[in-house]
């Protein structure tokens, strides 16, 4: 039998790519714990209760599944060669430099829209205690602020994003416990009316139908936006073999907690039929069991939400492009690092679209980007889908003895990756059949024709054969 053949990147350590091992397990773990907890979930799940009802219990479990099926798929990946560019870096590899190139420019889309966007709401969350501050300015002061962390080390951004995540972590799981204590001890306001059986006891589970269940899947989707951002991670982990596989096996609990767990506690505790689009389920449960400052709490935990995505947005993003410039797919100055081994060229480009977003909050403070989340969801379905793609080819390799096997295979091998597919392309067609959801179909058209168009004038169409990036001589000292 012949000897697996190993791809000369793939045979080198990460840190070849010339970044600094700076994330311990610690920040590893919190940061893939925040990033399955976000404004979707604070914010976006009183609009889908209100068209599911308590079906969006069994919609965010579905999904849950779906996601780990692609988390799993990305550890065995990342297992095989963990660096920093994951998604685009496998694309590369096993459905050729097109598809790197596409998906490393869709990720840096997905985070640069999301980082527009997390900026303005953080201005609104802020106007919540300053309403005499004009939100432009707030906007502008959390740029410049994450801005400054970004450039100092990974580190830095390690640390935050710990705090950021810490402080998410503790809202859901504080609420779990007061709920379960109104449940079983019938104290506060809403004793009277709390029982587990609000559960199906108003209408049943579906009491607008499977249908209408159905359609809240995209915004479910949107609501786990972010949990891939431990791949990215994974050429500043300081031992990636051991905290990458822990960082996504604790996925399932993590969703069982955070979003099964809450909104069970939250529904029993508040009947769905009182939850409504606008309205933070967090903050109507708290109001309904009479907590003091319930509104002013969780104003401050989804605004540590905003942050935190805006935060990650910078870290992936520079890293993203530093990638692109490596394949010769961006411009060469993003390829650098500076002193502090950090991608500032790349996150300074970032942050400089991101401040579109001060100005639009200058131009038009009362004008929310309506259809920019849509938008960053169409990019994440994207970038899971080639993961899973690169998943299959990669097993196909390793089957035929091309290339080495993963020190973390992903249960049931392809089979889990093919369903992941089907139900990203379900999500896709709802996503169509919904007139608000339909706008990110029509940017996601536009996209790829600039992109195209971007490749082949680049002359890079004409590339038959995979190219190996180069980190060598990448780093400014």
């Amino acid at each position: 039998m012949t000897t697996p053949r190993i791809p000369e990147a793939a045979a080198a350590d990460a840190s070849a790519e010339g970044y600094e091992r700076g994330l311990g397990s610690r920040q590893v773990q919190m940061i893939a714990i925040g990033g399955a907890i976000g404004v979707g979930l604070f914010l976006g799940a009183g609009k889908n209760i209100e068209k599911a009802g308590t079906s969006l219990i069994l919609m965010y479990a579905l999904a849950g599944v779906i996601i780990f099926f692609i988390m799993r798929a990305l550890g065995e990946l990342l297992l095989y060669r963990p660096v920093s560019g994951s998604f685009a870096e496998y694309a590369r590899e096993f459905l050729g430099p097109f598809f790197g190139y596409v998906t490393g420019w869709t990720y840096w889309l997905m985070w640069a829209v999301t980082g527009m966007t997390e900026l303005t709401a953080a201005a609104i969350y802020i106007n919540y205690w300053f309403p005499g501050i004009p939100q432009w300015t707030s906007a502008l002061a959390f740029l410049v602020v994450l801005f400054g962390v970004n450039l100092i080390s990974v580190k830095i951004f390690g640390e935050l994003e710990f705090w950021f995540s810490m402080v998410k972590v503790t809202a859901i799981i504080g609420m779990i416990v007061i709920g379960a204590g109104v449940l079983t001890l019938g104290f506060s306001q809403a004793g009277d009316t709390a029982t587990v059986s609000n559960l199906w006891s108003h209408d049943g589970i579906f009491p607008n139908g499977i249908g209408s269940s159905l359609m809240t899947l995209q915004g479910v989707m949107f609501a786990y936006l972010a949990v891939e951002l431990v791949g990215v991670t994974a050429g500043e982990s300081e031992n990636p073999e051991k905290t990458l596989p822990k960082a996504i096996n604790t996925l399932p609990w993590r969703i069982i907690v955070f979003y099964v767990g809450s909104l069970i506690v939250i529904l029993s505790v508040v009947k769905w039929t009182e939850f409504h689009a606008g309205v933070s389920p967090f903050v109507a449960a708290f109001d309904k069991i009479g907590i003091p400052l319930a509104a002013g709490i969780v104003n401050f935990v989804v605004l540590t939400a905003a942050l935190s995505s805006c935060n990650s947005g910078m870290y992936s993003t520079g890293r993203m492009l530093r990638d692109l410039a490596a394949n010769s797919e961006a411009p060469k100055i993003f390829g650098k690092l500076n002193g502090r081994k950090v991608p500032a060229a790349g996150i300074t480009a970032s942050v400089i679209v991101m401040s579109i977003g001060v100005m639009l909050n200058y131009l038009v403070p009362e004008k929310a980007f309506g259809y920019v989340m849509s938008v960053a969801t169409a990019a994440a379905i994207w970038t899971w889908a080639m993961i899973l793609l690169s998943h299959i080819r990669y097993r196909a390799k390793v089957l035929k003895g091309l290339l080495p096997a993963s020190s973390f295979p992903a249960p049931g091998g392809t089979v889990c990756s093919w369903i992941a597919l089907t139900f990203l392309a379900f999500v896709t067609v709802l996503t169509a059949m919904d007139p608000d959801g339909r706008i990110s179909l029509y940017v996601g058209v536009v996209w790829a024709v600039l992109l195209t168009i971007g490749w082949f004038v680049g002359n890079r169409g004409s590339l038959a054969a995979e190219t190996e990036p180069d980190y060598a001589g990448a780093t400014s000292r």
